[in-house]
C-alpha cells in the first residue's frame, strides 16, 4: 500500500491522526473494562492494568499512537479524544480509590496518583528498546511493582 492510499479511507492527516487515538484508547478501555470486572484485590487489579497497559504501549501500539500530536487534532476531536482518555484516568481512580477503602493502600490523593501512574507508563515508550537488555514483560513487572509498593500502607 502507498501512502497516498490512505486517502482514499480519510479525508486527511487530521482524520488519521484521530484513528490512531481512537483505536489506542478502544484498546485502553477494552482492558480497563476486562480488569475491572476481575474478582481480585485492588491491587492486582491495578497491576495488571498497569501490566496490560505497559504491553499495550509497547508491543501493540509500538509507543507511538498515544504520542502523536494532540493539539493536531480540530477542537471537537481533541474533546472526544479528552473525554475518552479522561475516562480511562477515572477507571484507574477508582481502582485506587477501592484500594484505599479497603485498607491495602494508604490515604493519598487519587487523582494525583493516576496522573503519576499514567506519566510513568506513557514516558516509557521514549526510552524503551526493543533490542536492549529488558524485555516489555519485564519492564511492566517492574512498573508495577514500583508504582504499586509506593501505594502500600506501610
Amino acid at each position: 500500500m502507498k501512502k497516498g492510499n490512505l486517502y482514499y479511507y480519510f479525508k486527511n492527516k487530521e482524520e488519521i491522526l484521530f484513528a490512531c487515538h481512537q483505536y489506542s484508547l478502544d484498546r485502553l478501555m477494552e482492558l480497563l473494562a476486562a480488569i475491572e470486572q476481575r474478582d481480585v484485590t485492588p491491587d492486582e487489579k491495578l497491576r495488571q492494568l498497569i501490566v496490560a497497559f505497559v504491553h499495550t504501549i509497547l508491543d501493540e501500539l509500538h509507543g507511538t499512537a498515544l504520542f502523536l500530536d494532540l493539539e493536531a487534532l480540530s477542537p471537537a476531536h481533541l474533546k472526544a479524544v479528552i473525554v475518552r482518555r479522561d475516562r480511562f484516568d477515572q477507571g484507574m481512580r477508582q481502582i485506587v480509590e477501592q484500594g484505599i477503602a479497603s485498607g491495602l493502600f494508604a490515604s493519598t490523593d487519587a487523582k494525583l496518583l493516576s496522573f503519576a501512574i499514567l506519566g510513568a507508563v506513557n514516558w516509557i515508550p521514549r526510552w524503551f528498546d526493543p533490542a536492549g537488555p529488558a524485555t516489555s514483560q519485564q519492564i511492566a513487572d517492574r512498573f508495577a511493582d514500583y508504582l504499586i509498593a509506593g501505594l502500600k500502607r506501610a
